[in-house]
């Protein structure tokens, strides 16, 4: 059954509360890795927030402040990834919060680099940390934020490409969209998810297509009126050369009689 039995409304949860969640590995080894995306969004949240993420409970490092007006726990889980799902649930039933109310942030290997995908709800996919997320809490209808980091090119381990060394020009990549991230989890606070999803939801790939749609569209427009600016310019032209020989004409009768 999980922790939230209880109904949605009027069920004795501190809905003006959020704990907010991101999942990634503890350690200085892991820290700049792309499974740590979660935990890279967190900080930024803390840093804009003035919240100090330091204190050990729930067997995790924690921070509590105040995000949009409303009181927000920032949650780091010192359990390692597979294991998330505990600090997780301790969290949402120390403070009682609604499903709706725990937001997690996780890096997705099925996203294309910094893309941003929020849901209101869904399984866990094949991220472990989000396994043990839903496991631990019972219910699958709870926010979550993915962040894409881009799958395993051809020839490369799994492992390696989640935990092991990022090249330095994609770390600016992935430290912008940490930011991404932590801007979405705000306005999930402070504008509610639907419009926090309109706002944020963002695929590099389709931005890609979008530009090349857009710049095929302004060529097309370029050649059309081109092509009419000629066809003017001919049609000019041509009555031009009409009314030079109709002027002419006058002039050669005079200078025969």
């Amino acid at each position: 059954m999980g922790i939230f039995f209880k109904k949605k409304s009027g069920s004795g949860y501190d809905e003006d509360t959020f704990v907010i969640v991101g999942l990634g590995n503890p350690g200085s080894e892991y820290e700049k890795t792309r499974h740590n995306m979660g935990f890279r969004a967190i900080d930024v949240l803390a840093a804009d927030a003035g919240i100090d993420i330091r204190r050990a409970k729930f067997h995790a490092l924690i921070g509590q402040g105040r995000i949009a007006g409303y009181k927000v726990i920032l949650v780091k889980p010192q359990t390692y990834m597979n294991r998330s799902g505990i600090a997780v649930r301790e969290a949402a039933m120390y403070y009682n919060v609604p499903s709706c109310n725990v937001i997690v942030i996780y890096d997705d290997i099925d996203l294309p680099l910094s893309a941003i995908r929020i849901r209101k709800s869904g399984g866990a996919g094949t991220h472990n940390g989000m396994k043990s997320v839903v496991q631990q809490l019972g219910v699958t209808d709870f926010p979550r934020i993915r962040i894409g980091v881009g799958g395993a090119s051809s020839g490369e381990d799994l492992v390696d490409r989640v935990i092991g060394k990022v090249p330095k020009d994609e770390q600016a990549a992935l430290d912008k969209a940490a930011e991404a991230a932590a801007r979405a989890a705000e306005d999930i606070i402070r504008t509610g998810i639907e419009k926090a999803m309109s706002t944020h939801n963002f695929n590099p790939e389709d931005e890609e297509k979008k530009s090349r749609k857009a710049a095929e569209k302004a060529a097309r427009k370029a050649e059309y009126e081109a092509k009419k600016a000629a066809e003017k310019a001919q049609r000019a032209a041509e009555k031009a050369q009409a009314s030079d020989a109709e002027n002419a004409e006058p002039a050669a009768a005079t200078e025969t009689e």
